[in-house]
């Protein structure tokens, strides 16, 4: 069955895309928690850091980020999140990161 992000990326579920290059694809959260909050998905079917493989070409979704980041005018810092199982946050069991800017961050999240 595949995760809701398959779903987004097979355009069969709507979402605000704000980037996308053949690595990655990039949406607008729909419950954002900071006045920009991004999803950062690998297109491969990952289903979290736990499973990402030892070796490979993996920078692909911190090159997004920072790309991102840029074109949404962050120039004063953000934040990139990524939840590893249920106990850590993560609802859908694939890959993401979640871009927070747009106001102060503070730090431990509150």
């Amino acid at each position: 069955m595949p995760t809701l992000f398959e779903r987004i990326l097979a355009r069969e579920t709507p979402a605000d895309f704000v980037y996308e290059d053949e690595h990655v694809f990039a949406i607008r959260d729909i419950t954002p928690v900071a006045p920009v909050h991004i999803l950062i998905i690998p297109k491969a079917p990952i289903s979290g850091v736990a499973a990402v493989p030892e070796s490979g070409d993996h920078q692909h979704l911190l090159n997004a980020a920072r790309l991102i980041a840029e074109a949404e005018g962050l120039t004063d810092g953000y934040r990139l999140v990524i939840n590893q199982g249920e106990a850590a946050g993560q609802t859908v069991p694939h890959l993401h990161v979640h871009l927070l800017g747009g106001r102060p961050l503070t730090w431990p999240p509150g």
